[in-house]
C-alpha cells in the first residue's frame, strides 16, 4: 500500500555536477547543481537561482562549464555546495581544485573531475514558476579511463554521484542492470 506524503522533491536519482564559469576579471567561480538535465541532444537545463554568483558570471561570459562529480571528488563538490561565492571572493582557491581554460567556449573546465560538458548560453529562462539556464554543448572532454568503444563514456568507469533529496545523501552510480531499447522489447510481441 502507498503512503500519501504531500509535496516535496521525489524525483531520484538527481545528478550532482560542478558549474562553472569565468567573472568579469577570469576568476574561476563554480557551484554544485543536482537540478541539472539534458535537455536536447545537444543541450542541458540547469534548473538554477539568478542571484547565483556563477549564474551571474554565466550571464556575463555566455559561456559555462558543468562537470560530473564523482565518488573521488565529493568533498569538493559537497563544499562548492555548501560556500557561495557571493560571501567567499576565495571560494575556488579553498577548494584545491585546478581549472584549465577550455578551448571551445570561455569557461573553465575543472581538471580533477573526471567529465566535462563546455557549454554556450542558449537562453535563460525566467517565469513565475521557474529559472533556467540552458546551454548549447559544444563539446564534451573526457579522461581517457572514461571512455569506451566509439568515444561513449562508461559511467562504470566514472563513478558518479548521485544527490540523494529524501535524507540529503551522495552515492555512487552502480552497475548496469539491463539494456535500453531492449528490456521491454517482449512487451512489444504481446
Amino acid at each position: 500500500m502507498k503512503k500519501d506524503l504531500g509535496s516535496q522533491p521525489a524525483l531520484y536519482p538527481m545528478p550532482v555536477v560542478e558549474v562553472a564559469a569565468y567573472d568579469e576579471n577570469g576568476t574561476v567561480s563554480v557551484m554544485t547543481v543536482a537540478w541539472a538535465q539534458i535537455c536536447d541532444m545537444d543541450k542541458i537545463a540547469l534548473f538554477i537561482d539568478a542571484d547565483h554568483k556563477t549564474t551571474k558570471n554565466i550571464m556575463e561570459t555566455k559561456a559555462f562549464t558543468v562537470s560530473i562529480a564523482d565518488v573521488a571528488n565529493m568533498e569538493s563538490a559537497d563544499f562548492f555546495g555548501i560556500a557561495t561565492g557571493n560571501k567567499m571572493p576565495d571560494k575556488f582557491e579553498r577548494s584545491g581544485c585546478h581549472a584549465v581554460k577550455s578551448e571551445f567556449v570561455n569557461a573553465p573546465i575543472l581538471t580533477e573531475y573526471p567529465v566535462t560538458l563546455e557549454c554556450e548560453l542558449a537562453e535563460e529562462i525566467n517565469t513565475e514558476h521557474m529559472h533556467a539556464i540552458v546551454g548549447k554543448i559544444i563539446n564534451v572532454s573526457a579522461e581517457e579511463s572514461v571512455v569506451g568503444d566509439k568515444d561513449k563514456i562508461l559511467p562504470e568507469k566514472v563513478n558518479a554521484l548521485i544527490f540523494d533529496q529524501y535524507r540529503n545523501g551522495y552515492y555512487a552510480v552502480g552497475e548496469k542492470v539491463g539494456q535500453a531499447w531492449n528490456a521491454g522489447a517482449g512487451l512489444m510481441k504481446k
